[in-house]
């Protein structure tokens, strides 16, 4: 990507101020901008409100002309709505924010949270399943969640009927934190309104995306991402062999955490997926004795945070540079998700020359960063 500036010497700056914290949020919510990108994008320029400035050079660049960041309006009716319903934004480089989310590779840059923040410093648990649970999986989740609970242990879930559910309601009495795939403020499915509403008595709600947002299919994986990477531990109790627990599983193992699954009946589709990870070395859990067992291996391994450090200033390279750049790792995608790490890898290319590369053709919307790091080809 050509380039007029060169990438910050200095460390991104934390948001200090009320306008910093919006522009943030401006950075975040404008077009075609994740986390992974609002980080690098952080990184590159220092600032939010630099790389605002900045956003549309290097959207014009990877070939997107006309483009305009969020507009200010935008952020600033968010920030009402949120204001409204007794919601605070927390940004990365905020005190209360979990340092368990700092921790992953496309860490949410902010999150809004309604209750208490000062749960988010306790060790958590996350209690996932299938929708569709049997009577047996409820309750054992619900037992589980109880149990877990009355250890200390804050339990995670996803709001979702079935599993989620249960496990919500086995620890609200002493604190459950609800991961929400749409805004905080929208309660799905609608039937959990009133759990929804208890849960803010001793835990909390919280979510990455925009107040208001009603959850669509793409929001889930997503959310997924952040009940795993909140927990020490992802316990699944029941899920089908293709599943949305599966794949919080998945980003678990990314992240670093223990997976754990109560086995199910053989011929029990919903049992499938949990009898699967087990196979595939998964600690088997029968109570919540077996999954307080397991949880010594996982804190006693501590990895602390790496800092982005900054890129050395460089010639930039040639158009017809950039151009065979873009074309290698078009060639090495495919709709199947690839880890970054291994592209980097497979191109034999230095990660500064690939970096701006992947942020041109996201931009251009040819390629898609999935949770963990994850990149494919745009559909």
């Amino acid at each position: 990507m050509p380039k007029t500036t060169h990438p910050s010497t200095h460390p991104p700056l934390p948001p200090t101020t009320e306008d910093d914290r919006v522009s943030w949020l401006r950075l975040l919510r404008s077009r075609r901008v994740g986390p992974a990108t609002f980080h690098r994008l952080l990184s590159e320029h220092g600032s939010a409100e630099a790389a605002l400035a900045a956003l549309p050079e290097v959207a014009r660049a990877a070939g997107v002309p006309d483009y305009t960041p969020c507009p200010l309006g935008v952020v600033e009716a968010e920030l009402r709505a949120g204001q409204a319903i007794g919601a605070r934004l927390l940004t990365s480089a905020d005190p209360a924010f979990p340092q368990a989310l700092r921790d992953i590779p496309d860490c949410p840059p902010l999150l809004w949270i309604m209750g208490d923040p000062a749960l988010l410093a306790r060790p958590m648990i996350a209690l996932v399943g299938a929708r569709n649970a049997s009577s047996l999986g409820t309750r054992m989740a619900r037992s589980l969640a109880a149990d877990l609970s009355a250890r200390g242990y804050l339990i995670v879930s996803g709001l979702a009927r079935g599993i989620d559910t249960a496990a919500h309601l086995g620890s609200v009495e002493r604190g459950t934190v609800a991961v929400m795939a749409g805004g905080v403020d929208v309660i799905y499915p609608a039937e959990n309104t009133k759990l929804a509403g208890d849960i803010l008595a001793t835990g909390l709600r919280l979510s990455e995306q925009p107040m208001g947002l009603i959850p669509q299919a793409r929001h889930f994986p997503n959310r997924n991402r952040l009940v795993s990477g909140l927990a020490q531990a992802v316990v699944v109790v029941e899920a089908a062999a293709k599943s949305g627990s599966l794949l919080t599983a998945r980003n678990a193992l990314d992240q670093g955490r223990e997976v754990m699954a109560v086995p199910g009946h053989p011929i029990d589709a919903r049992a499938s997926g949990c009898n699967m990870l087990i196979r595939d070395g998964a600690t088997l859990i029968r109570n919540a004795e077996d999954v307080i067992d397991a949880l010594p291996q996982v804190q006693s391994i501590q990895i602390p945070p790496q800092p982005d450090l900054p890129l050395a200033p460089a010639a930039p390279p040639s158009l017809r540079d950039i151009a065979g750049l873009h074309a290698q790792i078009l060639n090495r995608l495919g709709p199947s998700p690839l880890a970054e790490d291994q592209l980097i890898r497979d191109l034999a290319t230095p990660a500064h020359r690939v970096a701006p590369a992947l942020l041109d053709l996201e931009l251009d919307g040819r390629i898609t960063r999935h949770p963990g790091g994850l990149l494919a080809l745009a559909r």
